[in-house]
């Protein structure tokens, strides 16, 4: 189930947002496409993945540092004013649910979450619907956690640089888990350096890079091939780290 098919822009670019090369081709080209349910937005640091995956979750509604479209807090106005120069091309069906996941803001909201908890109104307890306080747990656990114990189904999910949580075996996890609510008519949209989250079976990988974005295969990514690399070789590649090879 895809329930944004592409993302369109309209206006004109501003500040920092001129010297990024992905939003720069988002513009000058117009459309983004999505063709697939899980799609992953790959690219080095600084090439737009986050940026605009940030404009697309606030254009669907989302809270800036994460969450579900309810949460409504801030610890500090840093997200670009993207959201404004794009439009979501939706599908007839509207997701029933949806998060935005960004690990390095995941302790922001189980803050607001505990705060919610101690609002008296009669309701359960937030932190119920996330399988208990996200406090109580690691990192890592807390970001599992929240995806099995929060992600619903039929929603569209918006997941940012998930492996910063999550261990090797943690994100063997996650591919079962998205598989899972793919097959309960979900979206996802991610951005990674993961080799391994992005070996999900017939995803659409976008490249961001100099030359704006494109469409690579798995094994076309920078990340898959150094990262082969290096583990065939480690000792070749530390010595060419080191200046130590020839």
């Amino acid at each position: 189930m895809k329930y944004i098919e592409s993302v369109k822009f309209h206006g004109e670019l501003s500040g920092y947002l001129n010297d990024i090369p992905a939003v720069e081709w988002l513009a000058e080209n117009g459309e983004l496409e999505l063709h697939s349910e899980v799609t992953f937005f790959v690219g080095e640091n600084g090439a737009g993945k986050s940026t605009l995956l940030e404009a697309i979750a606030l254009a669907a509604g989302f809270n800036a540092e994460g969450g579900s479209r309810n949460f409504s807090f801030s610890t500090r106005d840093t997200h670009s004013g993207l959201y404004d120069n794009i439009t979501l091309s939706r599908g007839i069906v509207r997701p029933k649910d949806g998060f935005f996941l960004r690990a390095e803001s995941l302790y922001n909201s189980a803050t607001y979450i505990d705060e919610l908890d101690e609002i008296p109104c009669g309701a359960p307890r937030i932190s119920e619907g996330f399988g208990g306080s996200l406090h109580a747990r690691s990192h890592g656990e807390s970001f599992i956690a929240t995806v099995k114990n929060r992600f619903f189904g039929n929603g569209l999910y918006i997941l940012d640089e998930p492996e910063a949580a999550l261990s090797p075996t943690r994100q063997l996890t996650m591919l079962g888990l998205i598989r899972d609510l793919v097959g309960e008519n979900s979206q996802f949209i991610i951005a990674t350096h993961s080799p391994i989250l992005m070996s999900y079976p017939n995803a659409e990988i976008l490249c961001f890079s100099g030359d704006g974005i494109s469409a690579v295969g798995y094994r076309q990514t920078e990340h898959y091939q150094i990262t082969k690399q290096f583990l065939d070789n480690p000792e070749r590649m530390l010595g060419i780290i080191f200046g130590e090879n020839g």
